[in-house]
C-alpha cells in the first residue's frame, strides 16, 4: 500500500495495473480489500486505483463532523496528490453516495460512473423512519462483539454466499466497525444518514452504469428504480442471486459487467478522434 497526505489526512491506497484510470470507493464498513477480486479482475486493462477512506483501513481518522462534502473534499485532494486527472469512478454503497458528492463538487473530473449497490444517500433514498433505524443500528454495531456485529442486516449477502466469503468481509467490516476507528465509522454512517443527493442525478451528464444484486435488501430495486428514471441514459443491469455485496458474491459477472460498459466507452471515444 502507497499513502499520500491531503490536508493532514493520511489516505493509504493500492495503485494496480496499467490502462486507463479506474478509481474505486468502497462501502461505509469497508476498506479497500473488499476490492480485493475488482483489482486482480480488472488491472490487466485498467489502472486501478482503490483507497482507503479517512477512517478506514489503513488511513487516518477524519474527524467526527466530517459528512459527505468532506470526504468529497478528501477524495479530490487525493486524486490531485497521486495525478488522477479524469478516471472512471466507481462506487459501491456508501461509495455510490461519495461518488455523487464527488460529481455535485466537480462534474468535470470523473469520465463515467459505476454505482453499484447504490443510493443518493440515505435521506435520498430511504424512508425518514429506515434512515434513522439503520443510524441507530450502525452505531450500535459498534459496540457488540465480533461475532455478534452483524446479526440482523439482512440483504448484505445472499443465501447462497459461501461461509467463507462472509467470513472475509465480516472481518473487513469489523476492523472498521469501532475496533480500530471509532470516530470514523460514526462519522461515515451519520454522512450517510444525512446525505440527500438527488438533486445530482438529472444534472448527470456522463455515461453512468447501475449494478445491482437481484437479491439486495439494504439497496432494494426500488432504490435502483428511482436512480436510473433520475439519471440522463443511466443503464441498469441486476446481477441475478445475489445480495449488496454482489461486488464480491458475483466478480466474474461483476467484473465482466464494468468491461463491457468501460470498454464500449472507449471504444466510442477512439471512434470520434481524428487521424492525421
Amino acid at each position: 500500500m502507497a499513502d499520500a497526505l491531503v490536508n493532514g489526512v493520511r489516505i493509504a491506497y493500492s495503485e494496480t495495473g496499467a490502462g486507463p484510470p479506474l478509481v474505486l470507493l468502497h462501502g461505509g464498513m469497508d476498506d479497500s480489500r473488499s476490492w480485493r477480486r475488482q483489482i486482480e479482475g480488472l488491472s490487466d486493462e485498467f489502472t486501478v486505483y482503490a483507497w482507503d477512506a479517512p477512517g478506514c483501513g489503513l488511513s487516518s481518522e477524519p474527524p467526527e463532523t466530517w459528512r459527505m462534502p468532506e470526504y468529497a473534499d478528501c477524495l479530490l485532494g487525493w486524486l490531485d496528490a497521486v495525478g488522477v486527472e479524469a478516471p472512471h469512478v466507481l462506487g459501491l454503497s456508501w461509495g455510490s453516495s461519495l461518488a455523487l458528492e464527488l460529481y455535485r463538487r466537480r462534474s468535470d473530473r470523473p469520465a463515467s460512473l459505476i454505482l453499484a449497490s447504490a443510493y443518493a444517500g440515505w435521506a435520498g433514498s430511504l424512508p425518514p423512519n429506515e434512515v434513522a433505524a439503520r443510524l441507530t443500528g450502525i452505531l450500535a454495531a459498534a459496540d457488540h462483539p465480533p461475532d455478534e456485529t452483524f446479526q440482523g442486516m439482512s440483504g448484505l449477502f445472499s443465501r447462497a454466499a459461501s461461509p467463507a466469503l462472509v467470513d472475509e468481509l465480516v472481518a473487513i467490516w469489523a476492523d472498521n466497525a469501532g475496533t480500530v476507528h471509532p470516530a470514523g465509522y460514526r462519522a461515515m454512517a451519520h454522512a450517510m444518514a444525512e446525505a440527500d443527493l438527488r438533486d445530482v442525478l438529472p444534472r448527470i451528464n456522463v455515461p453512468t452504469l447501475l449494478l445491482y444484486g437481484e437479491l439486495d435488501e439494504r439497496s432494494p430495486m426500488r432504490v435502483a428504480d428511482g436512480l436510473r428514471a433520475a439519471i440522463p441514459g443511466a443503464r441498469l443491469v441486476v446481477i441475478p442471486g445475489v445480495g449488496h455485496t454482489c461486488n464480491a458474491e458475483a466478480p466474474e459477472e461483476f467484473n465482466a459487467h464494468v468491461r463491457d460498459f468501460l470498454t464500449t466507452l472507449d471504444q466510442r471515444s477512439d471512434s470520434g478522434r481524428s487521424v492525421n
